[in-house]
């Protein structure tokens, strides 16, 4: 079983894209659909993870949803590309720390696509830019596994109003701003983001042998 790719044509409500990741996972775990990645833009709004500071939030500017995905509060909105990622990942001999790297792999692999030298710092999840001695978050990772299943995912900072993350604190940092691939002077458009993102993702997802037709359990 290939993993489905899916574009959203038009910016999707945040509870529509719960709701439909949730039904999706069911379906994974029932062996009845093929895992996703589900490319989507938000309106603006802010999420809070299980692990969200009440202080974090300066100011609600945006609506506030509450989710069961790990890490604290972020940002979602117009010029970011949030990529929700279901794959089985019992099947795929995956523990929940080796997918989070998987994911900042991908991510990595993605921002090298265009020059772009995207890292890993302990102790803070998601991938930073180190830009003229000040280091920048350019991409985070937050995810929610269900009997095995994931869902949620990544986001990674195109061309969004960076401005509109005035209202938190990212993912419970106030030493280090945020970024965008604008802000670093590439002008590139979603559509290339999204083929860089499908070409990278193999790597760091490799096919799994007992998904393959043969030994799927999908009948």
């Amino acid at each position: 079983m290939s993993v489905e790719w899916r574009i959203a044509p038009a910016p999707v409500a945040y509870e529509d894209a719960v709701a439909a990741m949730e039904e999706r996972v069911a379906a994974i775990r029932a062996g009845i659909a093929p895992e996703m990645v589900w490319l989507v833009e938000h309106p603006p709004l802010y999420t809070a993870g299980t692990s969200a500071r009440d202080g974090d939030l300066v100011e609600a500017i945006f609506p506030v949803h509450r989710t069961g995905r790990g890490g604290q509060f972020t940002y979602h909105g117009p010029g970011q590309r949030v990529g929700y990622v279901m794959l089985d990942l019992k099947r795929r001999g995956l523990d929940l720390k080796t997918y989070v790297r998987a994911l900042e792999a991908w991510l990595i692999a993605t921002l090298a696509e265009f020059g772009v030298t995207g890292e890993r710092r302990d102790g803070r999840v998601g991938i930073w830019i180190a830009d003229g001695g000040r280091e920048a978050k350019i991409a985070a990772v937050g995810v929610r596994v269900r009997h095995w299943v994931s869902y949620h995912g990544v986001s990674l900072n195109l061309d969004p109003d960076l401005g509109h993350y005035r209202g938190i604190v990212p993912c419970g940092i106030r030493e280090h701003g945020v970024t965008s691939l604008r802000a670093l002077g590439i002008s590139a458009s979603m559509a290339e983001l999204d083929r860089a993102m499908e070409r990278t993702f193999a790597a760091a997802f490799p096919p799994h042998p007992a998904l393959s037709p043969e030994g799927s359990g999908i009948h």
